[in-house]
């Protein structure tokens, strides 16, 4: 038996029981013509729209202008005067030439590469026991991560400040009752080393539970399957965390480490409010150094450069991850 079918005025077949009204033009945005298609298309960029012109705004133009500014000569005489003075390239070529940057720039690289280091191990070793805990266990230690993650950083800061202080610090303390008596009055902000020691166990502290609640979230979309296979092979502990678990985290471990470098390099509060770059300026990194040289010594071009060379900096660092990424991308491929 055949099926006849019912011609609309636009001459195009309906199926039986199909209205004229229920078959949508063409062209028409519903539909799945090219206009929906154009639609669609457009869509995640008007979405991204409002995000990029308040990046532009809050960022593009503070830092446009921090570009002209390192290309100045200003100081409080011009500031009062209403003076524009221009140098050039005279304040790069200072910055550049300059001994105590170029210290400034190795201290800075080993500060981040230490710091990181330890983050990513611990914070990995964190999320993995997040995995293994049971459910009362692990919510009990989500909230002691949550809270060390919450507490604002001039805070956590300043505890520390207390915790090793010389005369009253709680670390001096416990260390004289161990046994260690001529820790009872020793000060952790005297040296270069025990400065930094300090100013880590800071970082370290504040930065483990992103990594590990994070990596957590990551090990919870791992297939229960791939370990049973893996244990039907014979795999251990080790060979299953090798063969499973650590390719499925790799993207994850690849974002959270170029995140955390920039994290760490740009760290500024942290040094500042522990010793502001002393003993001696030997703690400053480049934010520091920046401030110190900018408006700590009223030459706001010069600080202007080096702040716009640690921007530089930052920028080639994530080029390189990028250019990482989409390499590994391709070899998947």
């Amino acid at each position: 038996m055949s099926v006849q079918t019912k011609r609309t005025d636009t001459g195009t077949a309906a199926a039986p029981g199909v209205r004229k009204t229920d078959v949508p033009p063409p062209g028409d945005p519903t539909g799945p013509g090219p206009g929906r298609r154009r639609g669609g298309a457009s869509a995640p960029y008007l979405l991204l729209l409002p995000g990029l012109l308040a990046t532009v705004v809050l960022l593009g133009w503070p830092l446009v202008k921090n570009g002209i500014l390192s290309f100045q000569n200003l100081n409080p005489r011009q500031l009062i005067l209403h003076l524009t003075e221009w140098r050039g390239f005279d304040n790069y070529t200072d910055v550049l030439g300059s001994t105590d940057f170029w210290k400034v720039v190795q201290r800075t690289v080993v500060f981040t590469a230490v710091n990181v280091v330890l983050i990513m191990v611990l914070g990995t070793l964190m999320g993995l026991l997040l995995a293994r805990l049971g459910k009362r266990m692990r919510l009990l230690l989500l909230l002691g991560l949550v809270l060390a993650w919450a507490m604002p950083v001039v805070a956590a800061t300043t505890v520390y400040q207390w915790l090793f202080a010389q005369r009253f610090g709680v670390v001096n303390w416990l260390l004289a009752k161990a046994g260690w008596s001529s820790m009872a009055d020793y000060n952790w902000f005297g040296t270069q080393l025990s400065t930094f020691s300090v100013i880590i166990l800071v970082i370290v502290w504040q930065s483990i539970p992103f990594v590990a609640i994070n990596l957590y979230a990551a090990t919870t979309t791992i297939p229960k399957e791939l370990y049973e296979a893996a244990s039907l092979d014979g795999a251990g502990t080790w060979k299953s965390f090798t063969s499973v678990t650590f390719p499925f985290l790799r993207p994850f471990l690849w974002a959270t480490t170029f995140l955390e470098v920039i994290w760490v390099f740009k760290a500024f509060p942290q040094i500042f409010a522990i010793n502001m770059g002393g003993p001696d300026r030997l703690t400053e990194t480049l934010p520091i150094y920046a401030f110190v040289e900018g408006p700590g010594n009223q030459h706001y071009g010069m600080g202007a450069a080096i702040s716009f060379l640690t921007i530089l900096i930052l920028l080639g660092l994530t080029a390189y991850y990028l250019r990482t990424v989409l390499k590994q991308e391709e070899d998947e491929l």
